[in-house]
Order: structure tokens, then sequence, then C-alpha cells
């Protein structure tokens, strides 16, 4: 007896955190929000901590592309299970089509459970290069990133060549966020695409995949984290073959018009409330986005807009001025700036998942 008590004591301690952390879940709206966040930030900083040795040992063997694969899947088999958030997919066979572009809409950090579950074998990330020299740096090598200087114009074109290269001779698909920055609301919508991808995907003759996820306002936003089903779905690739740079705007418009189809077919449909102010908030906004297309270009703490006119040439020269959101893995998740729900774009927004403060 004496020998059983020793041995369950310790459990006990550490059950009662574990109970707590429930009790105040189960009693409180916003208490169960922070739990549930407290758990979801837990999961993916304990498999990030993890995925080194996974990288270093996956590498050693030549599986180097395919870190990313086993890191995603096995960070959305523990988040699943612990908060009962389940991925269904239609399409998913499209993303037997490789080399690919994979460009995903972006809501909010509970993408990652989405990249997790779709997260395809042998697949790539680009990031800043400046990340090849932090703690980050070991695991992204190890897993096959591509690291694009976007401080030299010359260079950052070159890596973007090399990437092109590489994706075609190793069959590896790329994973983007094409909108660069995170963009959640009651009623599902998206922001213009940037063209970096559609750049790539034109110089390497890859087909671009669109992946869409319902908009989950209903399941997470602030002060809200419940359990439930995300539905996604894999449209049919779309060809690039015979495009060039001169197809690029018809080609994003196209991409995101069957993104934003989708979204609004797959999502639940928003509150009347919901669409009447969505409504009110385009009416205040007489001119349209054909009339004045302007994107921000960040230099150092400056900020000019530039009119579709110059974009065109500008995109260019330098197609990593708008390179999207490419997927960092989930261990560079976290190196990311703080964004507002709907904030403006950061650096960082060029080069990797975005997974700031939750909305």
């Amino acid at each position: 007896m004496a020998f059983l008590v020793s041995v369950f004591k310790p459990l006990a301690y550490l059950s009662l955190p574990v109970i707590l952390l429930r009790s105040i879940a189960a009693t409180s709206p916003k208490g169960r929000y922070y739990v549930r966040q407290g758990v979801y930030v837990g999961t993916l900083m304990t498999v990030a901590a993890c995925s080194v040795i996974v990288a270093a040992g996956m590498s050693v063997v030549g599986r180097r592309f395919d870190v990313n694969y086993v890191v995603a899947r096995t960070f959305y088999a523990l988040a699943r299970n612990v908060l009962q958030v389940e991925v269904q997919v239609e399409g998913e066979e499209y993303l037997d089509t490789r080399p690919a572009i994979l460009m995903a809409n972006h809501q909010t950090m509970l993408d990652i459970i989405v990249v997790g579950r779709l997260m395809p074998k042998e697949s790539s990330m680009m990031a800043k290069k400046s990340l090849q020299y932090t703690p980050l740096g070991p695991f992204m090598t190890m897993s096959g990133a591509i690291f694009v200087d976007r401080g030299n114009n010359a260079r950052a074109v070159k890596s973007l060549a090399a990437a092109g290269e590489l994706m075609r001779s190793r069959r590896i698909s790329l994973w983007m966020f094409p909108e660069g920055t995170r963009t959640s609301g009651e009623v599902p919508d998206m922001l213009p695409l940037k063209k970096g991808g559609f750049h790539l995907a034109i110089q390497a003759n890859i087909p671009i995949i669109p992946i869409v996820t319902e908009n989950y306002w209903r399941l997470y936003h602030k002060g809200v984290f419940d359990s439930g089903i995300i539905k996604v779905r894999v449209l049919p690739p779309i060809s690039t073959v015979g495009l060039t740079a001169a197809d690029i705007p018809a080609l994003t418009t196209r991409v995101r018009d069957q993104m934003l189809e989708t979204l609004r077919e797959i999502s639940v449909v928003p509150s009347k409330q919901a669409q009447k102010s969505e409504e009110a908030h385009n009416d205040g906004n007489a001119v349209t986005e054909e009339a004045v297309d302007e994107t921000t270009v960040k230099t150092g703490a400056d900020a000019l807009p530039i009119p579709v006119s110059q974009q065109a040439s500008s995109t260019a020269s330098d197609p990593s001025l708008e390179a999207g959101t490419s997927s960092a893995s989930l261990a560079s998740s976290f190196s990311v700036s703080e964004l507002s729900e709907k904030g403006a774009e950061t650096e960082e927004d060029e080069g990797m998942i975005l997974v700031g403060r939750p909305a």
C-alpha cells in the first residue's frame, strides 16, 4: 500500500492543474477561451521544440523535404485530440500534383491546424534570409527551406529562380498565404493577393493549387474558442504553362475570384446583422478596388503607395516585393510580429505563417 501511495501521489499533484483548468473552462466563456488558447499554443511550442530533433534525423537519412509533413501531421494529431477541432477536406487528391504552389486563404493562427492536416510530403517553405542566422536557422535549413534575401533585389530574383528550379527537379510543393496578412470577420472575405507566388509559378511553369478554408469565425475569434469541424476545399490545379508576366494580373484575379466564391459557398451563412454591417462598410468606401489599386511597399520605416500602373513594372523586376506569405513551418510560426485582426502588413508578412496575437 505504501508503495502504491508513493507512485500515485505525484500523479495526483500533477492532475490538480488539469482539474483546475477544466473547472475554469467549464464555468467561464472567457476562461474557456484563454485555457484553450493556452493549450493550443503550448501544444504548438512543444511540437516545435521537438521538431529540431526530427529534422536532424530525417535530414541525415535524406528525407529533409518530408520534415514539414511529419511535424505538421504530428501537431494536427495532438491538437485535434486535445481541442476537438477536426479539419474535413474535400478535393485532397489534388495535393498529389507535384510540384505546385499551394495558395491558401489566411484568417488567424488557427490556420496552423489546417496546415497540419494538409501539408503534403515533399514540401518546402520560403523565408527571409536573416532567419537562417537565428535559432530557427538549423531547423529551417535541415527541412529544406528556401531563403530569400529581400534586402538585395538581384539576390532575391536569383533566389526565386533557384526555388523554381529546385521545385521542378525535386518535384517539391510550396505552401503560401498570398494575401500576405490575416483577414478575419463574421462575413467571409479575402484581401487582394500578392503576386510573388504567381511570378514564381509562371517562371517555373508550375501549377497553382488554391486551398480554401471556410470562415470559422463561429469557432474562433476574440473571446471565443470552441470545438467543431473546419471545412476545407482544395480546388483543381490551375496550369501556368504558356503564361508570361503580362498574364499575372488576370491570373491573380482569376485565382482570387475562385477562392472567394468557394469561401462563401462552404462557409456558414452569417447573421443578417453582420451582412448589413458589411454592406454599410462597403457603401462607405465609394472608391472601388478597380478604381484605385495601391500596394504598400515598405522601405525601412517608410511606406509608399505605388499605383497599379507602376506596380506591374516593380514586381516584374523584384518578385520578392509581393512574395505573399509562405509556410515557414510550425517551428518558426512564433517568430513573427503581432498583427491586428485586419492589421497592416509587416516585413515578416512576405515570408512566413502569421500567427501573432490571436483574433
